[in-house]
């Protein structure tokens, strides 16, 4: 899901790129990626049938971009869409990527899935909070109510951003509610290398 949506999010573009990028986001410290398998999954992806390899001649040197395949987007969707709606109260990692590629969704997609988990985690916070004291050694009811407090203070958190993608005050993407990304966003000659590589690809 990571890897697809990095591609989605900047196509066409290169694994230099991606793997840069997702660094950026330290995604080896929450997302449990080694950065070393980034070119790997990419191959692997393509392999699949997901992505879209181009080898171009960019300024002299020898590139490899990749795109989406309507069976990625596909898979991105659906993964995206399971991610955000899957509770797991001990494991976050699939939501926090999911959630940090939120532009790819549309904003009713977005709300529908939001709303799928805020049912699933009251039920998870009701299920922690009906606990019988002295069923667990006292040391494992401590983490139950650390369980307990991270679930409660994400449902508080969920609900408010319901709000504001119902609202539209939560921007999804550049231009959106008056966002824009500073000047020294790497983003940017992201945008101009994918324009460049659409041309090498005539588009």
């Amino acid at each position: 899901m990571l890897l697809l949506g990095a591609v989605a999010l900047f196509e066409p573009v290169n694994g230099y790129q991606i793997r840069r990028e997702l660094l950026s986001w330290q995604v080896d410290r929450w997302a449990h990626t080694n950065p070393g398998s980034i070119y790997h999954g990419l191959t692997t992806l393509t392999g699949q049938g997901h992505l879209r390899r181009h080898d171009l001649v960019d300024a002299g040197r020898e590139v490899a971009v990749y795109e989406l395949t309507d069976l990625g987007r596909t898979e991105l969707r659906r993964l995206m869409i399971e991610a955000l709606e899957t509770v797991n109260p001990y494991e976050r990692s699939g939501f926090t990527v999911a959630f940090s590629m939120l532009p790819l969704l549309d904003r009713g997609e977005v709300q529908r899935s939001l709303i799928k988990r805020r049912v699933e985690l009251e039920r998870t916070v009701a299920e922690f909070g009906n606990a019988k004291p002295g069923v667990a050694p006292p040391h494992a009811t401590r983490s139950m109510l650390l369980w307990l407090d991270l679930a409660v203070a994400e449902l508080a958190w969920l609900r408010e951003t319901i709000e504001e993608v119902k609202s539209g005050e939560l921007a999804f993407a550049p231009g959106d509610n008056g966002w824009t990304p500073p000047a020294d966003d790497p983003g940017w000659q992201m945008n101009a290398d994918r324009e460049r590589y659409r041309s090498l690809l005539d588009r």
